[in-house]
């Protein structure tokens, strides 16, 4: 099928290039010409694992390409797919890139006699697609909706593991206005095989949302955990939580053999969540709860809880120094999970103001993070770690559990590492490294902790 992405962000390049590979032909939009030229040379605005060579399978094919002619684009093709940011604004989902999208769209739709779908794959709030997004194709096109087909698609891709997740998903939820609108954009899956959930748009709309939460809720349900074992002596929180995860209701045994869910990766204490996703979308889905009258008092605790976590790694820094006023500290990972280079909202970066806050001067190092405005990223963990008097390991980046501890312990002023999310649990750490994990009892400086 011919379709249109509106836009090359993580969801519509991920998406345009999949089903690029997929064997549909496909256009990418975008407002910003030069994301259209770097699609078009093959380079992806950003990093995500795969994607880089399947964008350049898919444009020598001929099955991609990029434009920033949106309403031509949409003229030329029978699908058109929305998926641009829908960023929180002061704790509300900001809609105008929607809306400015969706006001081009619907002048494409004007050159059109054929039936043509539009579909949402932004992450909306219930309701959108069907008022906001509806009400603005049928203003810019002189149609009415069912002249047009119009439906939901939410995704649900994880950064570092996007195209993984899109080629081989889990399911497909299809919110439909008509009959015809879903078997439309059913049709660009047919070769997808997963469960596919027909349903309403609002449906559509709040599946995402509760998806989003429950990881969330997870992650939070982990660090309050994680901040009660830290109070209690003689308790680990990797323990505790590692019983849990024993449960046959969690990780059941097949002939035998223990299964283990990959949502259980969520429960794991440690600096709190980010990235592009379930902050705003807590934001989110709380702004909306109270607009309807609703009182969030779960995903008010779990965004509280978020809020702590990197507080609480700071606070066990300054009790191992004693104060942070005028100290060196080092930074370990900047991007807000391994295997992405996306800062948005990431703890690491809640931690550094923290510590800019008491005085100290930081230094950060992330494998794939090579400049923030405003902050001094260093080339190597050497760098940032030559004369610190601590460091915070911030994400999880599997290199940092590989590094010769003993030859940096050497060369750090104080040798002293907090974990915020123990990654170095099970690595050779030397004797003379004072490895301060997450959700233990805190001991004195100079007490040896067991790894």
């Amino acid at each position: 099928m011919r379709i249109t992405i509106v836009g090359t962000g993580y969801v519509g390049l991920v998406t345009g290039t999949c089903l690029a590979h997929a064997g549909h032909d496909v256009t990418c939009v975008d407002t910003q010409p030069d994301r259209v030229a770097a699609v078009n040379s093959g380079r992806p605005p950003f990093y995500e694992p795969e994607l880089a060579e399947m964008l350049s399978s898919a444009l020598g094919e001929g099955r991609l390409r990029a434009s920033n002619n949106t309403a031509e684009c949409v003229a030329s093709s029978e699908i058109t797919v929305l998926a641009v940011g829908t960023p929180c604004c002061r704790g509300e989902i900001d809609l105008s890139y929607l809306s400015a999208a969706a006001a081009e769209v619907g002048k494409g739709l004007r050159a059109i006699s054929d039936y043509h779908t539009v579909v949402v794959k932004s992450t909306v709030v219930p309701g959108t697609t069907d008022t906001l997004v509806r009400d603005i194709l049928e203003r810019a096109s002189g149609l009415s909706a069912g002249s047009f087909g119009l439906a939901m698609n939410p995704e649900f891709l994880r950064e570092g593991s996007a195209v993984a997740d899109f080629m081989d998903p889990d399911r497909i939820v299809i919110g439909h206005w008509d009959e015809p609108s879903g078997q439309a954009l059913a049709e660009i899956y047919r070769s997808f095989d997963c469960p596919k959930v027909f349903t309403t748009l609002r449906n559509a709309e709040m599946t995402k949302y509760a998806s989003n939460a429950l990881l969330a809720t997870l992650i939070s349900f982990s660090n309050e955990f994680a901040a009660l074992c830290e109070a209690t002596a003689g308790t680990d929180v990797e323990k505790v939580l590692g019983a849990l995860q024993l449960d046959r209701r969690l990780s059941p045994v097949h002939n035998s053999v223990r299964i283990v869910p990959g949502i259980l990766s969520y429960l794991r204490a440690g600096c709190g969540f980010g990235g592009s996703c379930l902050p705003k979308d807590i934001s989110a889905l709380r702004d909306y709860a109270v607009r309807q009258g609703v009182v969030p008092r779960l995903l008010d605790a779990v965004a509280a809880v978020n809020a702590s976590r990197p507080a609480q790694v700071v606070a066990m820094a300054e009790e191992a120094l004693g104060s942070l006023r005028g100290a060196d500290v080092a930074v370990l990972g900047l991007a807000f999970k391994p295997g992405t280079d996306d800062v948005r909202d990431s703890p690491a970066l809640a931690v550094i103001h923290q510590l800019e806050d008491k005085g100290v001067a930081v230094r950060a190092y992330d494998p794939m993070v090579r400049a923030i405005p405003g902050f001094r990223v260093c080339g190597s963990v050497r760098q940032a770690l030559t004369g610190a008097d601590a460091a915070i390991l911030v994400t999880a980046w599997p290199e940092f559990a590989d590094l010769d501890w003993t030859a940096l312990s050497q060369i750090m002023r104080r040798p002293i590492v907090v974990d915020g999310r123990n990654a170095l649990a099970g690595s050779n750490v030397p004797e003379g490294l004072n490895c301060i994990p997450i959700g233990r009892h805190f001991r004195p400086e100079g007490v040896s902790l067991a790894l």
